[in-house]
């Protein structure tokens, strides 16, 4: 009871009191004359408390500064965490900034100038590394290729091989006859024969083969070559029966019909004055027959196949 009210006298804040509250010195007590008593007055209750705990009370300033003291501990730590942080970006900045900066070492100098040597010997689309060049677009996927890629060419179309209309028959002859006269008056317009001539022609095939190729049944190879008929005057084929033991040709060339017209011309052109000549003495220069004057009779008959097939 004694130490309570030394503690009171001596100024101890009450448990209760305010943060900003001043002390004030408390009068000491003064005994009761019936002695001492257990009880502490009624405004006290807890100033003894912190006596029988055996804690001595801190003043106020105290207690509001540790609370200070303790709030501003968290924050400082905050702030020394990201300067460090901050300082260690920076370290590493600087460490890449130098590193970039640094020259390349001279094995790493020599592989780039080796890869760049490379390269000038490799095409142009191909890069550095060799990395597979990426697929092409398909024109349909890509809208640059639709307007570069030119529209398919149309197929040309095939040329055809028209067969030239056949001669209309005239002066009675069949269709095979028109077509073999056909034949000899072609070859001489080919050769610039004049007129005349190819009225001789006519007429003296149409004495001798009566317009037809004729095969040799003496020459079974005459029969080889496509034919329309067959004779058997000694070695004579072909539509004007020209021999080939005369010197004429070989059979092969004789049965045709074109090459026949060609050798007639020819030995009709060495014949002096065969264009003042009648048809059947030039014919009969040319062929020396056993007839001389049997060609005579085609005259007329060859005069219209000839117009019919040169106008």
């Amino acid at each position: 009871m004694a130490a309570g009210r030394e503690l009171s006298s001596l100024g101890a804040v009450h448990s209760d009191d305010q943060i900003d509250q001043k002390l004030t010195p408390q009068p000491p007590a003064t005994r009761s004359n019936d002695g001492a008593s257990s009880e502490q007055p009624n405004d006290r209750p807890a100033a003894a408390e912190p006596a029988r705990r055996g804690v001595r009370a801190l003043p106020s300033r105290a207690r509001r500064g540790g609370r200070a003291l303790l709030g501003a501990i968290p924050v400082r730590v905050a702030l020394a965490t990201a300067v460090t942080c901050c300082l260690v970006a920076a370290g590493a900045a600087a460490v890449a900034s130098r590193d970039t900066a640094e020259p390349p070492a001279p094995q790493v100098a020599e592989a780039a100038t080796d890869r760049a040597l490379a390269a000038q010997d490799e095409p142009a689309s191909r890069s550095l590394d060799r990395s597979p060049s990426p697929t092409p677009a398909s024109p349909s996927a890509s809208p640059t290729a639709k307007a570069s890629a030119k529209p398919p060419a149309s197929p040309k179309p095939k040329k055809t091989k028209t067969t030239p209309a056949r001669p209309k028959p005239v002066a009675g002859l069949t269709q095979a006859q028109m077509d073999n006269a056909k034949v000899i008056v072609d070859v001489g317009v080919k050769l610039k024969i004049p007129r005349q001539g190819l009225v001789i022609a006519v007429a003296t095939a149409m004495q001798e083969s009566t317009l037809l190729n004729y095969a040799s049944g003496v020459l079974p190879e005459s029969q080889n070559h496509p034919h329309q008929a067959i004779g058997w005057d000694h070695d004579s084929v072909g539509l004007f029966q020209q021999r080939p033991s005369s010197g004429w040709g070989s059979v092969r060339d004789l049965m045709r019909p074109a090459y026949a017209a060609q050798a007639f011309y020819a030995a009709l052109l060495k014949v002096p004055g065969w264009q003042q000549m009648s048809v059947t003495m030039a014919a009969q220069a040319v062929q020396v027959s056993a007839f001389p004057y049997a060609y005579a009779q085609h005259e007329e008959r060859a005069r219209t196949i000839v117009a019919a097939l040169t106008t």
